[in-house]
């Protein structure tokens, strides 16, 4: 592996803090321009990392959260379990009011709870510990997830194939090698050769900024194109399979990604190009049915305004509509990509199967 694919792959852009009182993140909103790590402490601090998206993607999210409500445990003055329970349950949910879609937000912040509830009647000591072993264990489980998602994404291209992308689902929305562009970076360290056309992501540029940056690094070719190029890309024939990641997926396979994932999706079923969806089984919500139920986030209209640019692009009084993700509908997935294995239509039956269950409906 040469040494730019290996600094890319294997560097946590989110981890404890040395004292184990705070979380160290790289932040996203600072790149490709600036490196910039940032140590966060009070959980005021932790919500504004993942509203203001410094630290972002749904993998990424929960590791930060669950390393976060340690360290806000870590510094809690209530002794006894009862007030320590309460002002745990506080925190938790003050850090996951800050984003609604991503669903591994709440997975990690409900698992690190279950701790507490569990460990009733355990000395707090017992219990700082048994915390701290559960949040490196989320840590390190996203790492084998990730790496096995990578290898089965992997056996659905071929060397040498186009790839479309949208958002950034790399190392830097997860750990090590990401969901949906780890497939490339483990072809890449097996000397496979792919062309990525990496959406720029409108209006946060996740793909210009950060997808574009983590390929180039890599030494993988990849061009960026703005949004409303794909349609033309595709029907070049220089793409061969799309690959997106996710925020959370519902029982039915409707899919929450990134604002503008649906309209790949549609336009790679008109160029009859499979589209598919690659993230780990902690993104997937059984409890919600369809993609009507996932809430989404309404952000500032002045991200779409203003953001980037030296002067605003539109009136201040112009009305903006800025969902930060839409809906995939199942009948465009060609595919969802979990660490456990690649479900197929019909998503009722595959998605249920993961997890053992019959189908839901």
């Amino acid at each position: 592996m040469n040494e730019e694919l290996e600094q890319i792959v294997h560097t946590d852009n989110v981890r404890l803090g040395e004292d184990e009182q705070s979380v160290v993140i790289l932040d996203q909103t600072q790149l490709p321009n600036r490196t910039v790590y940032v140590t966060l402490r009070t959980a005021e601090e932790l919500y504004q990392a993942i509203q203001q998206l410094q630290v972002r993607g749904a993998p990424a999210i929960g590791i930060c959260a669950a390393y976060g409500i340690y360290t806000l445990a870590r510094q809690m003055e209530e002794r006894e379990y009862a007030a320590f329970a309460r002002r745990f349950h506080e925190q938790k949910e003050y850090l996951n009011a800050s984003r609604p879609t991503a669903v591994n937000l709440s997975w990690a912040l409900n698992r690190m709870e279950g701790v507490v509830t569990a460990g009733a009647g355990q000395s707090l000591e017992a219990l700082l510990d048994l915390l701290g072993r559960e949040c490196r264990a989320i840590h390190q489980e996203d790492i084998a997830m990730c790496r096995a998602i990578s290898r089965r994404g992997l056996s659905l291209i071929r060397d040498g194939d186009g790839i479309l992308t949208h958002c950034n689902a790399g190392p830097l929305a997860t750990s090590r090698y990401g969901t949906a562009l780890g497939p490339l970076f483990l072809g890449r360290e097996q000397g496979m050769r792919f062309r990525v056309f990496a959406d720029e992501t409108r209006p946060l540029l996740q793909g210009a900024r950060l997808t574009a940056y983590e390929l180039q690094k890599a030494g993988i070719d990849v061009t960026l194109i703005c949004d409303n190029m794909a349609s033309i890309v595709m029907k070049n024939g220089w793409v061969q399979a799309c690959f997106v990641g996710c925020d959370r997926v519902a029982a039915n396979g409707d899919t929450a990604n990134k604002i503008g994932t649906s309209g790949v999706a549609i336009l790679a079923r008109h160029y009859g190009i499979p589209f598919y969806v690659l993230g780990p089984t902690s993104t997937i919500d059984l409890s919600c049915p369809d993609g009507d139920h996932i809430p989404i986030e309404l952000r500032d209209g002045a991200e779409i305004r203003e953001k980037w640019y030296a002067e605003p692009m539109a009136l201040p009084e112009v009305p903006c509509y800025n969902p930060a993700f839409d809906v995939t509908d199942h009948t465009l997935i060609s595919g969802i990509v979990t660490e456990q294995g690649v479900c197929r239509p019909p998503y009722t039956k595959s998605l249920a199967a993961l997890f053992g269950r019959p189908p839901l409906f």
